[in-house]
């Protein structure tokens, strides 16, 4: 199988890695991102095969406008890939700053639901197509400082499973991939490019590699088409779910 595919969050980690494996085999690639000079980067690598889409998905007007723009030789999108997400600051709600509330949800809600409702007609028109959200273990299951990064993330997950209720009847398919621990920018861009608290969360594990999960994304696009891989979690070896937390309080 091949055809077009769009991956958000191309310019760096998992969609920087899923375009490539596509590209590899044949698909030609719309990368979204907001660095254009990764994209033209990327672009060289990759060749014609490659176009480069730079614009915020965190912008519905300029979502709408890229989409329609783009050459018709990547109009007809077969599989989007919701990649582009960030995680910022990792602070008790309390405390949180809001700037990085809004920036979560700005792009890993709304940035998505963009993206998404830009392609569906023409899938559901086309009766084809595929849709793979980039969630997280976040969203399943909670952990202190995780507020609106897993709420997102949580989101993510539900509006997948409300997609494939409305497109009953169509085949175009939906499916949720949820990493545990990837070593990607996400912790740079999550501690603003401190590299003593970026670098700490790995120290004495093995993460995920973006290419690990741009394995995954591959496997389930090219299931067969009856075939709808609906929810991925995978994690490292070496990390697993927490216990209960308990604020113990000792009688006098």
């Amino acid at each position: 199988m091949t055809g077009v595919i769009c991956i958000t969050g191309a310019s760096a980690g998992i969609g920087h890695a899923t375009a490539k494996r596509f590209c590899a085999n044949g698909w030609r690639v719309v990368g979204v991102a907001r660095r254009l000079d990764r994209l033209e980067a990327l672009q060289k690598e990759l060749g014609n095969a490659f176009y480069p889409a730079a614009f915020d998905v965190s912008d519905r007007d300029s979502v709408a406008a890229a989409f329609a723009a783009l050459p018709p030789e990547f109009a007809d999108i077969d599989v989007l890939v919701n990649s582009a997400g960030l995680g910022k600051g990792l602070d008790l709600a309390q405390e949180a700053n809001l700037d990085d509330w809004d920036m979560m949800i700005q792009t890993n809600i709304n940035g998505l639901l963009y993206c998404t409702r830009a392609v569906l007609p023409n899938m559901v028109a086309r009766n084809h197509g595929f849709i793979v959200n980039l969630g997280s273990i976040a969203g399943e299951y909670n952990y202190k400082t995780g507020n609106v990064y897993g709420a997102s993330k949580a989101f993510v997950k539900h509006f997948t499973q409300n997609l494939k209720a409305d497109l009953l009847g169509t085949m175009v398919r939906v499916c949720c991939i949820e990493p545990g621990l990837t070593r990607t920018e996400f912790q740079q861009v999550r501690f603003d490019w401190n590299e003593a608290k970026s670098d700490a969360p790995y120290k004495g594990i093995t993460p995920l590699a973006a290419e690990d999960i741009s394995e995954a994304i591959w496997w389930v696009v090219n299931q067969p088409e009856h075939v709808t891989v609906t929810t991925v979690e995978i994690w490292p070896t070496h990390q697993a779910n927490g216990t209960f937390s308990f604020d113990r309080q000792t009688s006098d």
